[in-house]
């Protein structure tokens, strides 16, 4: 269970959530040398990596595995600087931060303009039960579950189990799903980030094929991908599908009470927040998404009051993998069987 703090007018010392919006505008600036430092630092392994694992085929295709799952920790880390830069946080000219984005959506299997705009609309719309659909995880109200046919409500338990989730779903979105330009299909632009990626990815596979054969493809390319991308939807899953995040119809909903009281703050250790670029600060990134990634720990060391907010430890967000109903009575979000045992 995450540990949120809630407004409350008669206590001054918590913040109202619009109100951060002034006092995290001067962590916004990003420096140049720090963000070319942190591609650095990313870019640089994630290629060694790759040119050892595939020199390591000709000693064990095991020890060639082992690397490529390693490299998976530095693609993730590039997919969290592509995020930062589809912000606008990561360089302070926007030109530099959207070819930086796209080069790196290569290499993540992800169309940069096309999920830059996607998740625009989740950040606008997170939390607002009205406008669910584009760049969330789906997810239904008791009274919508209730309101299914029983094969309906078959597929959407599909849908929710871990398995779907976190073990078929990875793979479909990045391999197949980011092919397509999908609910943006009526724009030139959106259909030209995605074919200039796909055929920047079919020309880098077909070299990794033509000079080393299919085994660079299969546990090298696979394996980093797979592994990266499952991470990936594990973190955003857990940064807003917890108990007690928050969601309101449109009517009610407030952006900065959504960002703050719906997103996360999930606590890792120290190397694995590295890896996933402090993307688990993610209450302080929804409040103000252009900042960048190596600066949230600034405003926590700052804020005592964000740095006390909405923490979830690892223990506690594997058990969010079971929570799927979001309760509008309650507040919380239920697994099945709790909206079983409230509802019938």
């Amino acid at each position: 269970m995450t540990h949120s703090i809630q407004p409350n007018p008669g206590n001054p010392q918590v913040t109202a959530a619009r109100d951060w919006v002034s006092t995290l505008a001067k962590y916004r600036e990003p420096n140049q040398l720090r963000s070319a430092f942190e591609l650095g630092v990313s870019i640089v392994p994630f290629i060694a990596l790759w040119a050892l694992s595939w020199m390591s085929l000709s000693i064990s295709y095991w020890l060639a595995f082992a690397i490529a799952v390693l490299n998976a920790a530095f693609l993730l880390r590039l997919f969290a600087i592509q995020h930062d830069c589809g912000h606008g946080a990561f360089f302070s000219n926007r030109m530099l931060s959207d070819w930086t984005g796209r080069v790196i959506g290569v290499l993540t299997l992800t169309p940069y303009d096309v999920w830059r705009r996607t998740h625009s609309t989740h950040h606008n719309s997170a939390g607002n039960l009205d406008k669910r659909g584009m760049g969330d995880i789906h997810t239904l109200t008791v009274a919508e579950y209730l309101a299914l046919t029983p094969l309906n409500r078959f597929w959407y338990r599909v849908y929710r189990h871990p398995v779907t989730l976190f073990g078929l779903g990875p793979g479909y979105l990045f391999l197949l799903q980011n092919r397509l330009p999908l609910g943006l299909t009526g724009l030139l632009k959106f259909w030209i980030s995605a074919m200039a990626t796909n055929l920047a990815i079919l020309l880098a596979l077909l070299a990794i094929y033509y000079f080393g054969g299919v085994m660079p493809l299969l546990l090298i390319f696979l394996p980093s991908t797979l592994l990266a991308a499952t991470a990936g939807v594990w973190l955003f899953y857990v940064q807003h599908q917890f108990e007690e995040t928050q969601w309101d119809p449109d009517k009610d909903w407030q952006l900065h009470e959504a960002a703050l009281h719906g997103s996360s703050h999930y606590i890792l250790p120290t190397v694995l927040q590295w890896f996933s670029a402090n993307i688990g600060i993610h209450h302080v990134h929804h409040l103000y998404s252009r900042i960048p990634f190596y600066r949230l720990t600034e405003v926590l060391r700052d804020h005592d009051e964000l740095a006390n907010s909405n923490r979830m430890t690892i223990r506690e967000s594997l058990a969010n993998a079971r929570l799927h109903l979001w309760d509008e009575k309650s507040r919380r979000l239920l697994s099945f069987a709790e909206a079983r045992a409230l509802y019938g």
